[in-house]
């Protein structure tokens, strides 16, 4: 059963927690900036991502706060010095990141404060985080504010004028190995998201391949009690199913033992095909589980 809300009749912390808590996990801007007297702030945003990459635009929010309306020094630095270095957070940095993110006075320096090494920026004022393993100078293009109650937010649109990228996490083709690059990112309330190897995996994007669809998926297999969402995604992304012959042969070679054992046994039969066919799937043995599941009609 779902529950219906209408986020007009809730009260914006509760909204706040529950948008948090659906959408996520969410990548963090470590915004640094500098206000009109030379204070430099830096402050974390999870209200942020990447939107173009011609031109290279990245967009976060520095919102209002929900209890108070008062506004970010972040926000007020952008609007006085529209520039900022966005820092890329990684496991190594998050616990001082957090730090950073407490209501110090406008002339406090959070790089000070947290611990973390101030570089100078290339081509903006603001200067960068050296212990980020990407820093990206930007030019502040527009400031869009949402609203003038607490919790709206206010989109800093920023474009990027360059990349600083610690060697060690690239890869040998020249781009940034995901599993170098130890990012977190936050979730609801107090949790954060490791991407490490334990929590990452990889889905192919059918960039140039168009699936079957899950309107060709035989009946039988798409009412299977023993196949998930996933593993029926992950056979309709075929282009072209087994052919009769290869799906004998696999048959033969693969399957005799489950046709030998339960041959007089239909449904036992089917339900021992489908799940040899989950584990394989489970490989990214697409084919041959889709050799496995054609082989009970066979």
């Amino acid at each position: 059963m779902m529950i219906d809300l209408n986020p007009k009749e809730l009260p914006i912390p509760r909204l706040h927690q529950l948008l948090m808590g659906a959408v996520g996990p969410r990548p963090i801007a470590f915004a640094s900036t500098v206000d009109l007297d030379g204070n430099h702030n830096l402050s974390p945003f999870s209200f942020f991502n990447v939107f173009s990459a011609n031109p290279p635009i990245l967009i976060f929010s520095p919102a209002r706060n929900g209890r108070t309306n008062t506004t970010k020094d972040t926000y007020n630095n952008v609007k006085m010095v529209p520039e900022v270095v966005i820092n890329i957070v990684n496991f190594d940095m998050v616990q001082q990141t957090s730090l950073s993110s407490s209501p110090y006075a406008s002339d406090v320096d959070e790089f000070v404060k947290a611990g973390f090494t101030a570089l100078e920026s290339e081509l903006i004022r603001p200067r960068r985080v050296a212990e980020s393993p990407v820093q990206l100078e930007c030019n502040v293009l527009e400031v869009k504010e949402l609203g003038t109650e607490g919790g709206a937010g206010n989109l800093v649109i920023c474009e990027v004028v360059k990349l600083h990228i610690a060697e060690e996490i690239m890869d040998e083709n020249g781009m940034i190995d995901q599993l170098k690059i130890n990012l977190v990112a936050r979730m609801g309330g107090n949790w954060y998201c490791h991407a490490n190897e334990q929590s990452m995996f990889e889905v192919a994007k059918p960039l140039t391949t168009i699936g079957i669809g899950f309107d060709q998926l035989p009946a039988d297999i798409k009412a299977s009690k023993i196949l998930s969402g996933n593993d029926l995604g992950l056979l309709a992304s075929v282009e072209d199913l087994p052919d009769e012959t290869a799906v004998n042969e696999y048959k033969l070679l693969e399957l005799s033992e489950f046709f030998i054992t339960l041959e007089n046994e239909a449904e036992k039969l089917e339900v021992a095909l489908h799940k040899h066919a989950k584990q394989l799937l489970s490989e990214h043995k697409v084919m041959e589980a889709w050799q496995t599941l054609l082989a009970f009609n066979n």
